[in-house]
């Protein structure tokens, strides 16, 4: 049997299809809620709670799951299963140094940096406020890489239809948890006139608090 280290190095290659990842840590959905909860931003974490990724891995622990697992001839539960857990979490089984501070929980299901990268570099206001450093710093774009979802999204999959293939633009709009227009690339410049004007900036919290 493949042991979990050699497993999730593999892994992570075909998932970040040759992206950088070593040179950025993962610092977990906790970290980017503090700033994408918020109303300015479209609470884009309660839309994540909502979706399905969220739920990922509490799905290896449905009936569904563990008929599939079974009709594969995996012997153990699914949610305790490498190849499972593979694409229905973040970061399974890497060594500590792929984190920021702590490794992330498998009972996240699929966070934030599955689809967006490594956040340790881009997540700062200063950076993520600028999607061209965001990008230079590691962030990945799933809505314009088909490639980061297809990495489990593929025909590995146990419940992959070849008839119906995988719609990159059909399921990123499913998925949809966009800045609003009128705050994407101005959020700095929106927080600093509301604090000028002495009203609510949605943005008391430190950026580094859980």
């Amino acid at each position: 049997m493949v042991s979990i280290a050699v497993f999730a190095t593999q892994a992570l290659a075909e998932k970040t299809g040759g992206r950088s990842v070593g040179v950025h840590k993962y610092v977990g959905a906790a970290k980017c809620k503090t700033c994408h909860k918020k109303e300015l931003m479209g609470d884009q974490y309660g839309e994540w709670k909502k979706g399905p990724h969220a739920e990922a891995y509490e799905k290896l622990k449905g009936a569904d799951a563990v008929k599939i697992a079974k009709e594969k001839g995996i012997a153990t539960a699914p949610h305790e299963t490498d190849e499972c857990l593979e694409c229905h979490t973040t970061s399974h089984g890497l060594s500590a140094d792929a984190f920021d501070k702590k490794p992330l929980h498998d009972k996240d299901g699929i966070q934030c940096e599955s689809c967006h990268g490594p956040g340790s570099d881009y997540r700062k206001k200063q950076i993520m406020s600028s999607r061209e450093k965001s990008i230079a710093k590691g962030m990945w774009e799933p809505g314009k890489d088909a490639s980061i979802c297809t990495a489990c999204h593929n025909e590995k999959s146990p419940t992959w239809d070849p008839a119906k293939g995988f719609d990159h633009e059909e399921m990123i709009e499913k998925i949809a948890h966009p800045i609003p227009a009128d705050v994407k690339g101005h959020y700095l410049e929106i927080v600093k006139k509301r604090k000028a004007a002495g009203g609510a900036a949605d943005d008391d919290e430190d950026e580094d608090d859980e």
